[in-house]
């Protein structure tokens, strides 16, 4: 079943997560983690959406993503994108995703930074790291400079 839409989500910050097509763990490999973190890149790189943390797992994702358009759009992207570029750069002819995604609008700076660490902690809770910046596949590793706190959450000085 599709996502119900929601409007123009333009201007809301949402933590974001997908799983893989029955919890199987696709995205285990490099080549396929490696992947979807090149999609969510190339998207981001076109201003499709604001890209603030993230996580790939073996089994799902978590973004904090601001998408410009409609979230809708925002996850058609990477999800239909990633699974385009999996067929044709990888030959993976298999279902990739469940249908849909769950959602949740931030509300505020502490709910962001909730988020943020639950993101990061994500593969320390699964003891695929003791340090989340040594995970390759999150944006708590340095190689990442991702978009800044969405304007709307930033303190007031």
């Amino acid at each position: 079943m599709a996502a119900p839409p929601r409007g123009n989500t333009g201007h809301s910050c949402y933590l974001v997560t997908a799983s893989t097509f029955q919890k199987r763990q696709l995205l285990q490999s490099d080549r396929m983690a490696d992947l979807l973190v090149n999609v969510l890149l190339h998207y981001r790189q076109q201003i499709k959406f604001l890209l603030h943390e993230f996580v790939v797992m073996p089994d799902h994702f978590h973004l904090l993503i601001t998408p410009t358009e409609s979230l809708e759009h925002a996850l058609q992207l990477v999800k239909g994108g990633f699974s385009y570029r999996a067929r044709k750069e990888l030959g993976f002819f298999g279902e990739i995703w469940q249908p849909s995604y769950h959602d949740r609008r931030v509300r505020d700076i502490e709910e962001y930074r909730a988020f943020r660490e639950y993101i990061h902690m994500n593969p320390a809770r699964r003891k695929m790291t003791s340090n989340p910046a040594e995970y390759r596949y999150c944006s708590a590793h340095p190689r990442f400079q991702l978009d800044d706190l969405p304007q709307r959450l930033k303190p007031v000085a």
